[in-house]
């Protein structure tokens, strides 16, 4: 109940301040888009205002282009002397032109050494009428710049007219020589007053400036007409493209504007529109108070109702995949573990078939003494070898093998592996091998994990035909009962393997650690190596898992659960003493006929009396019963089980009920290093010893799976 009430109390805390943020945060949200809104009006204002003053002022240019052309005509062919000798005709002529044109405030013909020919302000130009030191005339004389703007002239004398600016064409001679400049004055007051007639609110702004950033007209007038635009928007213009729309400072009225302006196309000119941005804000300000007024509850209510939704929608698609992940994941470890019990149940029948003919095999090579008899054999014999490495693989992936998990530190073991993983690769691929300082110990079967990063490694250079990089990396890690590492959780070891071969399709990786499934050639794989990674990692208690990325390559991922147990020391196997024949009584207990046919004979061939049963029961009646009993000869995968060998510690299994009685597992399920463990602790008390490794006699009887207990006292 008291945790109840603390619930309720919390969640009241948060609906309130929940009431304060959220409104704060939509009307921030709501201000926002509002104010991204009153700009995008303000720039398409600009942008219509600038689509008039580009139209107005290129026909005004053109007009003033056509008046030079016009002038140049009618003094075309015509040397100098002749100009200044018809002053008063031409004078006239090109008074007519000004006069018609409202914009313009003079016309003049200059020669190449700045010296005035024709004035439509001067019937006879004055002799000290020099322009050579003007921009308008210099800019042309090192060559063809088209049309040349200069700046605002003020004239010399007050009152001696309005302000202009020049815009001057080159007069070439007919070889393309500079022979003087056509100037033309425009009055910037003719712009100005077209920028009053649109100007609708204050704080707007219409200008011409030159590229250089200085103004040529402009509405409100400057104080300085002479002044630049800011720094800002004159490297925008120096700079940047032919048009663009930007807010800055004016450094002649102090106003904020947000400012855009365009080229005149064939002119160093460019037209310019501006809104104060004060006038901006007062937009938008007085749209977000009507917001306020009128619009906020119905908008925090529309979003809280959608922020359910969506923190609900989004709960229901995770959990939906979450659990669609989870039923993947089981769908697939169901396959896997019904293929791994139909191939375990395969393999050991085949086992049982590999063992009678190599058995028998073996007995035959004792009675034939021909040459030719025994290459055949021979042959016989290695095809049940390798019959029995196949039967091996199954056994690992349907995880029916017994291992001998020891504490193995993998930050000292796969280095230690590294000489043997190169020679299983070719000359062209790198093998890098990461591991951290810190110890990394699991508890694996050595053997196993060695023949599962051989098996890894042959699959990466098959994936790397035209050589690569073979990187075999070693990290603790913490798992959460994710999905993708097989649901496992707590501390373990991750070994990741990662090529940069061609990948695998992903059509085809749930397939990968299926016994049998392979995408390599015919005779160039069996499909086996990664379904013994597979079953090495599960019967391990940790997991393998793959990524892949087709062209960039593939990750196997195996996770070995980590212990805090030491790691074991390496111990050099040691040779046994050789055994003489024994005498005594061994208790063979084989569902198989054949097979307990083979090893009866093999037993009886090393002096042994041999008793058979078929199964379990019958085995474990009989050692109840009969005292003579020394050795079980075991299956310990059969009808009934064989439950007093079936686990690897058989040392303090037998002894406990049958304290006279020697254990052999028989069945190629049991791998050697388990075996040899028991072994060595069987040798520390006398013992009469099992059949040894002799020649001949490998198929069958292992020796390091025998486990002798001595007798009893009793």
């Amino acid at each position: 109940m008291r945790s109840a009430r603390q619930s309720a109390i919390r969640l009241l805390q948060l609906m309130m301040v929940a009431s304060v943020v959220l409104p704060l945060v939509l009307f921030a949200f709501a201000a926002w888009l509002n104010y991204r809104h009153e700009l995008n009006v303000a720039d398409d204002r600009i942008e219509r205002s600038l689509d008039i003053l580009h139209e107005h002022t290129l026909k005004v240019f053109q007009t003033v282009e056509r008046a030079i052309a016009e002038v140049e005509e009618i003094v075309r062919g015509m040397p100098d002397e002749e100009i200044r000798d018809q002053q008063p005709r031409l004078h006239e002529r090109i008074k007519r032109i000004v006069d018609a044109l409202p914009q313009l405030r003079a016309i003049f013909l200059i020669d190449r050494d700045g010296q005035g020919l024709v004035s439509s302000q001067f019937v006879q130009v004055p002799s000290n009428m020099r322009t050579r030191e003007r921009s308008f005339f210099s800019a042309h004389i090192a060559g063809d710049i088209g049309s040349y703007v200069s700046e605002v002239v003020e004239p010399r004398r007050a009152g001696f007219g309005a302000p202009f600016f020049v815009l001057s064409r080159r007069r070439p001679s007919a070889d393309g020589a500079f022979n003087g400049v056509i100037a033309v004055a425009v009055l910037p007051q003719y712009f100005e007053e077209f920028y009053a007639l649109i100007g609708r609110s204050p704080g707007e702004l219409y200008a011409l400036i030159r590229a250089d950033g200085r103004f040529l007209a402009r509405y409100p007038q400057a104080p300085d007409r002479l002044r630049a635009v800011g720094p800002g928007l004159e490297a925008a213009v120096a700079q940047g493209p032919e048009r663009a729309i930007r807010t800055g400072g004016s450094q002649i009225d102090g106003v904020e504007r947000r400012v855009g302006y365009r080229q005149l196309e064939g002119f160093p000119v460019f037209a310019i529109a501006g809104i104060a941005t004060s006038a901006i804000r007062d937009e938008w300000t007085a749209t977000m108070v009507s917001h306020l007024v009128f619009g906020l509850p119905a908008t925090l209510f529309i979003f809280l109702i959608l922020a359910m939704a969506l923190r609900r929608t989004r709960r229901l698609h995770a959990e939906a995949e979450r659990r669609e992940a989870a039923e993947a994941a089981l769908r697939q470890a169901q396959r896997l573990e019904a293929i791994g019990q139909m191939t375990g149940g395969v393999a050991h029948d085949f086992n049982n078939l590999l063992m009678v003919v190599s058995g028998s095999a073996e007995r035959l090579r004792r009675d034939l003494t021909s040459e030719k008899h025994r290459r055949l054999l021979d042959m016989i014999m290695n095809a049940t070898n390798r019959g029995e490495g196949l039967t091996r693989q199954l056994l690992a992936f349907s995880r029916r093998q017994m291992l001998t998990p020891v504490a193995l530190d993998l930050a000292q073991r796969i280095p230690e592996l590294k000489d043997m993983l190169n020679r299983s690769l070719r000359d062209d691929i790198t093998l890098e091998v990461a591991v951290p300082e810190e110890g990394c110990t699991v508890k694996a079967d050595p053997s196993e994990l060695e023949l599962a990063l051989l098996n890894l490694a042959v699959n990466a250079r098959d994936a790397m035909p035209s050589g690569g990089t073979l990187r075999i990396s070693v990290e603790p890690v913490a798992l959460t009962g994710s999905p993708a590492e097989d649901g496992l959780s707590g501390a373990f070891v991750a070994i990741r393997v990662a090529d940069t071969g061609s990948g695998i399709a992903p059509e085809v990786l749930p397939h990968v650690f299926e016994p049998f499934f392979t995408t390599k050639d015919v005779g160039k794989g069996t499909g086996l190596g990664l379904s013994q990674v597979y079953g090495f990692a599960k019967q391990s208690s940790g997991a393998a898992t793959v990524a892949s990325t087709v062209g960039r390559g593939t990750v196997i991922s195996l996770y070995l659960p980590r212990t805090q147990d030491l790691p074991a020391p390496s111990v050099a196997p040691t040779e046994r003493e050789a055994a003489p024949q024994h005498a005594g009584t061994v208790l063979v207990v084989e569902d198989s006929p054949e097979v307990a046919e083979v090893a009866t004979a093999y037993f009886q061939q090393l002096g042994y009396m041999v008793r058979e049963v078929a199964n379990a029961h019958e085995a474990l009646e009989l050692l109840g019963n009969d005292p003579k009993i020394d050795v079980v000869f075991s299956d310990i995968l059969m009808p009934g089980g064989c439950r007093y060998c079936s686990q690897p510690a058989i040392a303090t299994a037998c002894p406990t009920r049958w304290s006279r009685a020697s254990s052999c597992c028989k069945s190629r399920s049991i791998s050697p290093p388990s075996s040899r463990r028991c072994a060595r602790r069987a040798r520390t008390r006398p013992s009469r010893q099992p059949p040894r490794r002799g020649s001949g006699r490998r198929g069958l009887l292992w020796p390091d799976n025998i486990l002798v207990m001595p007798r009893s006292s009793g």
